[in-house]
This record gives structure tokens, sequence and C-alpha cells, in this order.
């Protein structure tokens, strides 16, 4: 009688046992769900691009420049719905985003633009690379789209001065005083070199 009375404590212990796990495995779900909601609502609310060009050179390249074209698009699309679909939305713009090294008009081909299309690249893989972490640091994310804005922005203001530069007409002479002062070109010197056995007045 007495094992049986322990057994059926022992069965009713491991019943409310059970019951406990579940109850707080609920909790801990509705918990989670609660801080992904939260999540996707800060980078829904963060997720604003620049896609439209800023100014008149930028709009020129859209119609010439398929990469730019195509990346102003992708990041123009805004995904919907869950966290999965801004992770691949990020992923195509990061891919968008390195195919900005190919093919890049000739007037734009220049040290100056090329930096700042490698800047953009990198915030963009970061911002890709932070929206794909487990627990995903919304706040850095909505930062840098920020930042991506900004060096969109950076980007076609290069791009705008490089075309009003190119307007302003060179003084005669102007430009074989620029390759002179180019020293890659210099003209190395015939002149033989010092003995050094000789004597120097000083």
């Amino acid at each position: 009688m007495k094992y049986k009375i322990a057994l059926f404590l022992l069965l009713i212990f491991v019943l409310q046992s059970c019951q406990n796990e579940n109850e707080k495995r609920l909790a801990e779900n509705a918990k989670e769900a609660k801080k992904n909601e939260k999540i996707f609502n800060n980078i829904n609310k963060a997720w604003i691009f620049i896609d439209e060009p800023i100014n008149e050179v930028s709009e020129q390249n859209v119609k010439g420049w398929t990469e730019w074209r195509d990346f102003l698009k992708e990041i123009g699309d805004k995904p919907r719905k869950t966290i999965g679909a801004f992770q691949k939305k990020s992923t195509a713009i990061s891919k968008k985003a390195i195919a900005l090294n190919n093919n890049i008009p000739s007037q734009f081909n220049q040290p100056q633009i090329k930096a700042r299309i490698s800047i953009l690249i990198t915030k963009v893989k970061m911002m890709d690379l932070f929206i794909h972490l487990n627990q995903i640091p919304d706040d850095k994310v909505a930062f840098l789209i920020g930042e991506i804005n900004k060096e969109l922005v950076s980007l076609e203001r290069q791009m705008d001065k490089i075309v009003e530069k190119a307007k302003i007409p060179k003084e005669q002479g102007e430009a074989d005083f620029l390759k002179m002062l180019d020293t890659t070109r210099a003209i190395p010197s015939s002149a033989p070199p010092l003995d050094q056995n000789l004597p120097r007045v000083e």
C-alpha cells in the first residue's frame, strides 16, 4: 500500500513538473515572438533608402549605367511581412552593390568614385551581416541604413562634381602643364652621374 501511494505521488509530481515545463516553454516562446516582432517593426520603420537620383547627373546614369539602375531599383523595393524577407532583400542589395564596380562609365572611372563605391559596398555588406545574425541588432541595422543613404548622396554629389569640372574650359597650355606635373611621365635625366671621387666645393 505504501508503495502505491509513493508511486501515485511520484506520478503526480512528474505530471506537475511536465506541465510547469510546458508553461515555461510557452512563456519563453511568447517572449521570443514579442522580441522578434519588435525587431521586425524597428527594421521595417528604418528601411527607407534614397532610391531616387538626387541630381541630373545621377538621373542620366540611371539610363546609361545598368548596374547603377539595378542597384537603385533593388533598394527601392521594400520587403514586407517577415524578417526573412528583409534578409533576402539585404543579400540581393549586397550583390547589386558589388556589381557597381563593373562597367563604371569612363567619365566616372576615377579614384574618387571608386573609393565611394567601395565604402558603399562595405556598409551594405555590414548591414547584410548584421541582419543575418541569430540575435539581430536592429539598432545597428537601422544605423547602417542611414549610413548607406549618406554614402549614396556622397557618391551622387561626386559624380555631379566630375561633370561640372569637365564643363570648365581649359586654358591654352593647361593640358601640357598638367602633363609636366605628372611625375610618372617625367623624362629620366640623361646627364652622367657625378663621380664620387672628385673634390667638392662646400
